[in-house]
């Protein structure tokens, strides 16, 4: 029996994947979290074999929370289950620690079969991942202006990119209105655009919205 952790902040996506697990025989999950604190505290409260994160949580990013989470259990295998395509976190989260990547539109079976992998103490890289990976170990691969923002700038930019406003997004990441508007200044220097609508026009010509 594979027993699993749950860290997702919206409780629709956890009772999902709880029911979905339920229906494999060899999979039990043991604990669910909607935050990188709770997730903290059910280490110490239970024994788990797999513990399946989400990357995009209120308070602690996915980064730093994957990071605390593996400081305190370095052996156990961290899934991320994200809603950002592979190519803007997949290889930094690996590098990390983590044990598998998988987008949140992914089939519910490759999540199974991606646990069940990692329960067996392997990782689990998606053919789209493992093309990132050998991406990188090419020394004269230029990085695009996306690649070079921090974890929570890429936040900001993907959110403004959709259409949110400071407020909007200040509320979504539960931070201050002033501290979004200095990353959105941010993401443009780095970026070298000048509107929400330049981010949005690189966001949608380079595949990463829709």
């Amino acid at each position: 029996m594979i027993r699993v952790a749950i860290v997702d902040d919206h409780a629709i996506v956890r009772t999902g994947l709880r029911q979905f697990f339920s229906e494999q025989v060899d999979l039990r999950v043991v604990g669910e979290a909607a935050s990188a604190r709770e997730a903290l505290d059910l280490l110490r409260a239970q024994d788990i074999d797999v513990m399946v994160l989400d990357l995009s949580m209120p308070g602690q990013g996915g980064v730093d929370a994957l990071a605390a989470i593996k400081a305190r259990a370095p052996q156990l295998p961290v899934l991320i289950l994200s809603g950002f395509p592979e190519a803007q976190y997949a290889t930094t989260l690996l590098r990390q620690g983590a044990s598998g990547y998988l987008n949140k539109e992914c089939d519910p079976e490759e999540i199974v079969k991606a646990i069940r992998t990692l329960a067996l103490g392997r990782r689990y890289i998606t053919p789209a991942v493992a093309e990132l990976l050998a991406d990188t170990l090419n020394p004269g691969a230029e990085k695009l202006p996306h690649e070079l923002l921090s974890e929570r700038e890429l936040q900001v930019f993907l959110h403004l990119a959709r259409g949110a406003t400071v407020g909007q997004l200040a509320e979504a990441l539960s931070l201050s209105v002033k501290t979004v508007s200095t990353y959105r200044s941010r993401v443009l220097e780095k970026m070298k655009l000048a509107s929400n609508s330049e981010l949005t026009y690189y966001a949608v010509k380079n595949g990463l919205i829709q």
